[in-house]
């Protein structure tokens, strides 16, 4: 109990804190012409459909300290189409330029095999979808994980995800590995930053001082969940096109989620 007090504490200091931050950025970082409506062409038939995660939010003591952190609306809908807008650009994936919304609830998760979730050191997800996230697996689905930091919310990720997998193992992905290199080498990896750390003197938040790139794997080897970890790319899809917004940051992270894409559809 002392430690999970301990614990607490410490979040909700660090949650104060990001909340200050977070003010003063919003200051700089913003768009008066982001247009929330549909984009054209969002109801045409394509090959890809970039779907988000909707999940249950774990909480503390009503949770409403930790909720001011984050959770599955992080960054929605502006980075999921900026995104997109990028997929098109720089592939010829004919990617649908609208967003979509899945939960482990009903079964439309077993019609986008790529699935993203951001701040998955929130959710809190019931046996039961825990264990329809590992059929999605199963069936052929992919899912990559992004903007979770510190061993705090490793815990509160992985205490949900090992009801589904806890006969797989969780590894760190090498550096030869075919996610890394179906389009774009990736070999040179660093982390990317959360606007919470602008202007970018230090990147890393809580302790999640290393960025990790991990996987859980089927059978066959294949990469089923791609866990980005202690780094958070959603920021940058929000953010590419913003004038203060480091370029360095936004190739990586776009780099990124174009292979682990490719990857999903053809491994």
């Amino acid at each position: 109990m002392r430690k999970l007090l301990a614990g607490l504490l410490l979040v909700s200091a660090l949650a104060g804190t990001v909340w200050a931050f977070q003010r003063g950025v919003r200051s700089i970082f913003r768009d008066d012409d982001y247009d929330p409506a549909p984009p054209p062409g969002h109801a045409e038939h394509t090959e890809f459909y970039f779907a988000r995660l909707r999940y249950q939010m774990v909480g503390f003591g009503g949770g409403s300290v930790w909720r001011m952190r984050g959770g599955w609306t992080t960054d929605y809908p502006k980075a999921d189409r900026t995104l997109l807008k990028g997929i098109r650009r720089l592939t010829r994936i004919q990617a649908n330029p609208m967003e979509r919304v899945v939960d482990l609830i009903s079964d439309d998760i077993y019609n986008y095999p790529f699935v993203y979730v951001v701040e998955a050191g929130h959710w809190e997800l019931p046996d039961a979808q825990a264990k329809k996230l590992r059929e999605f697996t199963d069936r052929g689905g992919f899912l990559m994980t992004d903007d979770f930091h510190g061993t705090f919310e490793w815990e509160v990720f992985t205490t949900s995800l090992n009801k589904g997998f806890g006969d797989r193992t969780i590894n760190d992905i090498d550096d030869a590995d075919p996610i890394f290199h179906v389009l774009y080498d990736l070999t040179s990896r660093f982390q990317v930053p959360g606007l919470v750390n602008f202007p970018f003197d230090k990147t890393y938040e809580y302790d999640g001082f290393e960025p990790k790139w991990r996987a859980v794997r089927d059978d066959r080897g294949r990469i089923v969940v791609g866990i980005c970890h202690n780094m958070d790319l959603g920021d940058a899809y929000e953010w590419a096109d913003h004038p203060r917004y480091p370029e360095k940051y936004a190739s990586q992270a776009y780099r990124t989620a174009i292979n682990y894409i490719i990857y999903a559809m053809t491994h």
